[in-house]
C-alpha cells in the first residue's frame, strides 16, 4: 500500500501543475506588440486615425470606449485581440473595421449603434473609429492597413 504525501508525490503534483500552466497559457496571436499609441493609414497614404490608442491587456480590452461621451475626429481604439466587439452601455455609435493577422480588412460595421454585437471571420483585432469615419475614408475589404507607432 502506497504512503499518501510523500514528498514525491508532492513535487511530482507540483511539477505536473507548473506543465499544464504553461500548457493552458493564453495563445499569442499578434507578431509584435504595438505601443499605446499608433497612427492608422490606408493605401495611398489615406489617413484614417491620427492618434489611435491600443488596448491589449485584458482589462483595457473589457473597458474599451466605456465610460466617454464620443471620439473625436481622428481618434480610434485598436483592440487587440478582437474577433467581435460589443457595444453594450456606450451612449454613441461608433464604425468597427475588422482586420485579421496582417492587418487586412476583413469586415467593416458601419454605424455601429449601442447594445448590438459585431464580429467578422478571421478577424483578430478591432479598430473602432467615430461613427462615418470608415465611408469617409473609403475603406473596402481587403486593404491592409499600416499602423507606425507615435512617439508620445
Amino acid at each position: 500500500m502506497a504512503e499518501q504525501g510523500t514528498p514525491d508525490d508532492a513535487a511530482n503534483m507540483v511539477a505536473l501543475g507548473n506543465d499544464l500552466g504553461a500548457m493552458a497559457g493564453p495563445v499569442t496571436i499578434r507578431r509584435r506588440k504595438l505601443g499605446p499609441l499608433v497612427r492608422v493609414t490606408a493605401p495611398g497614404s489615406r489617413v484614417v486615425c491620427t492618434r489611435c490608442e491600443v488596448a491589449e491587456s485584458a482589462l483595457a480590452r473589457m473597458k474599451g470606449l466605456l465610460g466617454r461621451t464620443g471620439l473625436g475626429p481622428g481618434q480610434g481604439m485598436l483592440i487587440n485581440p478582437a474577433p467581435s466587439v460589443m457595444t453594450f452601455f456606450m451612449h454613441f455609435p461608433i464604425d468597427v473595421v475588422f482586420l485579421d493577422r496582417d492587418r487586412k480588412i476583413v469586415g467593416i460595421s458601419h454605424t455601429l449603434v449601442p447594445w448590438r454585437i459585431a464580429g467578422a471571420r478571421r478577424a483578430v483585432a478591432a479598430l473602432e473609429l467615430p461613427a462615418g469615419t470608415a465611408e469617409a475614408c473609403g475603406l473596402t475589404l481587403g486593404e491592409v492597413l499600416e499602423l507606425p507607432p507615435i512617439d508620445a
